[in-house]
């Protein structure tokens, strides 16, 4: 399996996505976000954490208009896989391709520290092992997590079966607890959640294991 992770000006967690990627078999490819093309044979493309370009603007807006991302809407729409992981999450709420946005915590706050995630639907190469309601620990480092949406959308997401994961005990204010959200095809993820800081015991929690294991092997089989 071949992953690419894109790079930005202030990205912070491209090397750990990178790492839990190869953790688990998969090839990596990093990627400047001044590219206009992705590489080839890709299988999944992760969108990382950080701090793009400073998050100004809006967080992610900047970066939503880089080069790359061109090629990153298009791999989408035709049916590529995309994880996208906090600033990831962000950018690719602003590229259109999930829908929503991120704005501030309701605490104005920056907030890092490990919480809870209930797993809301195991239908999706994401998420098919863990079980369904299960709570998994998962680090969140966010000022702007609050995840909102239209609530035509948010009725939309709920009917299809698109709320990936959940917080079990809202930190940052997000619509209906959301954490998690798919695409209508169930083959983009935006979460703001940290599963690359949650594969290995002695530096967190291992919850997300499954996570990375699943996602590898899932779309070997693909």
């Amino acid at each position: 399996m071949k992953a690419g992770v894109v790079v930005f000006p202030g990205s912070n967690c491209d090397r750990d996505l990178a790492d839990s990627f190869q953790r688990f078999g998969a090839s990596v490819q990093l990627i400047w976000h001044k590219e206009s093309s992705l590489p080839s044979g890709l299988d999944i493309i992760g969108v990382p954490g950080g701090f793009s370009f400073g998050d100004y603007l809006r967080c992610g807006a900047i970066a939503a208009n880089s080069p790359i991302c061109r090629s990153l809407i298009t791999f989408g729409e035709s049916g590529g896989y995309i994880l996208g992981i906090c600033n990831g999450f962000q950018i690719l709420t602003e590229t259109g391709l999930l829908p929503g946005a991120l704005i501030q915590n309701n605490g104005l706050k920056f907030l890092g520290k490990t919480v809870d995630l209930r797993v809301e639907t195991t239908d999706s190469v994401f998420t098919y092992r863990y079980r369904k309601n299960q709570l998994i620990a998962v680090p969140i480092a966010h000022h702007e997590g609050n995840y909102t949406v239209a609530e035509d959308d948010l009725a939309v997401l709920r009917d299809q079966d698109r709320v990936a994961f959940s917080y079990s005990n809202n930190p940052n204010g997000s619509v209906d607890d959301i954490a998690g959200i798919l695409s209508s095809n169930r083959r983009i993820l935006g979460m703001m959640p940290h599963p690359e800081r949650a594969v290995d015991a002695l530096t967190g929690v291992p919850d997300c294991q499954p996570f990375f294991a699943g996602l590898v092997a899932g779309l070997l089989s693909d």
